[in-house]
């Protein structure tokens, strides 16, 4: 049986190549003993480095850096702009426009009643009543007992009269019991006789304006015909 052992032509015994390769490879990927050092032997024991947390894995992935946001310039300018302006006012931007708010005008409405049926109501009216072709409209206002029957016994109240010079009979008043343009209001008419009926006015409007009061009054007079060619 021959020897399975290799042999040189000097009859020495050559080394086998497995053991010649076995230490280089060893060698190649062991770590030095001087210091710890990574090796490129793979592992299942590894971190992943996108899971790990970066305080305990120094391999770990760290999250990118969000750039802080930058304002338009335009927007930032016009935010200066508005600061130095409420500041140079010496005022918050919402007290300024309260303010504001605070200098409009009053309504003619909300006039003491008085002052708005002599200054306002009684210059629109006869107005309005013009525009209709009425020409020697006459047109009072005071304050006195209501003149239908029935109401003899009541207390005076403030009071539109409105008559036609030339004919001299057709008359119309406007009472306002509550000397309030927003309270209850009445209205008579009558041609040459004591009125005998009185109506409500404008009873079903939730306020009342100066123009709805003009309108109002034109409206139930020219429901009369008493307005125009009538």
């Amino acid at each position: 049986m021959a020897d399975e052992t290799n042999h040189n032509q000097a009859g020495e015994v050559a080394p086998s190549t497995v053991d010649k390769q076995a230490p280089s490879v060893a060698e190649e990927h062991a770590p030095s003993t001087d210091s710890p050092e990574a090796t490129d032997i793979p592992t299942a024991n590894a971190p992943d480095p996108k899971a790990a947390n970066p305080e305990d894995n120094p391999n770990a992935a760290k999250p990118a850096a969000v750039p802080p946001k930058r304002e338009k310039p335009a927007a930032a300018a016009k935010a200066a702009a508005t600061g130095e302006k409420a500041a140079a006012a010496g005022e918050k931007p919402a007290a300024a426009a309260k303010a504001a708010k605070k200098e409009k005008a009053p309504a003619v409405e909300d006039k003491p009643f008085v002052e708005f049926i002599e200054q306002d109501y009684l210059p629109a009216l006869q107005k309005a009543i013009a525009q209709q072709g009425v020409q020697d409209l006459q047109v009072s206002f005071a304050k006195q007992k209501v003149p239908i029957t029935g109401f003899e016994s009541a207390e005076e109240c403030w009071q539109i009269i409105g008559s036609w010079k030339e004919t001299g009979r057709r008359q119309f008043n406007l009472y306002f019991p509550e000397e309030d343009i927003q309270g209850k209001k009445g209205f008579s008419c009558n041609e040459g006789k004591k009125p005998s009926t009185l109506e409500s006015f404008l009873i079903d409007e939730r306020r009342i304006t100066l123009d709805l009061l003009v309108f109002g009054l034109v409206q139930r007079l020219d429901g009369q015909k008493w307005l125009g060619i009538n």
